[in-house]
């Protein structure tokens, strides 16, 4: 299979520790959003949204958005429990992740890091910063509860956090107000099979 992908975006990483936590032989294609290859024919083909991350399977099916790829991916592994209520409450933080965190804390961290805070958005990063501390202190109150986002085990709920938030700073966001979330953060890292945002594509 293929994951199309930049691994510098939360999105896309999610999904690259997702195939390296549970050892997933794939292809990894970089695509550059800042010169518009989600935007060309051939992957519009593939994912009309002309978005990243895309998995294109080896039957060729494709499926987008990032969380559907990663609770797709997870089947059948301790990442994805059977059960219904764990599944909800993963589905949970993985909406809350997609409504209430990522439209903060990502579009900070772009605006800063991908776009070198250009002046004109200046403003629109500062106005994200409410709503990233409000979110952060979602998941640090559960996190002061429990190890993970799902009770004692790791779960594509983390995953999916993991991805936007380990990089907060990249945003603005100060990590060292949450020791819950820097708890998680060093319980992620040392997971077996670990691989960073910076690791070889």
């Amino acid at each position: 299979m293929k994951i199309y992908g930049d691994i510098q975006s939360g999105n896309c990483y999610k999904i690259k520790l997702l195939a390296a936590l549970l050892d997933l032989n794939h292809e990894w294609v970089d695509i550059d959003i800042l010169n518009n290859e989600t935007q060309s024919p051939g992957f519009l083909s593939k994912n009309p949204n002309g978005k990243i991350p895309l998995l294109e399977l080896d039957d060729g099916r494709c499926l987008w958005e990032s969380n559907a790829i990663l609770n797709y991916l997870a089947q059948d592994s301790e990442l994805l429990p059977a059960d219904p209520f764990l599944e909800a409450k993963i589905q949970q933080w993985q909406f809350f992740e997609q409504y209430s965190h990522e439209p903060y804390i990502a579009v900070a961290r772009f605006i800063n890091k991908y776009l070198g805070m250009p002046e004109h958005r200046r403003n629109e990063f500062e106005s994200k910063q409410e709503g990233g501390h409000k979110a952060l202190k979602v998941m640090e109150q559960q996190l002061l509860k429990s190890p993970f986002l799902v009770g004692d085990q790791l779960t594509t709920a983390d995953l999916s956090l993991f991805g936007y938030t380990h990089v907060a700073h990249e945003g603005g966001f100060d990590l060292s107000l949450y020791p819950g979330i820097q708890n998680w953060i060093e319980h992620i890292h040392a997971l077996p099979g670990f691989v960073s945002m910076q690791a070889d594509s």
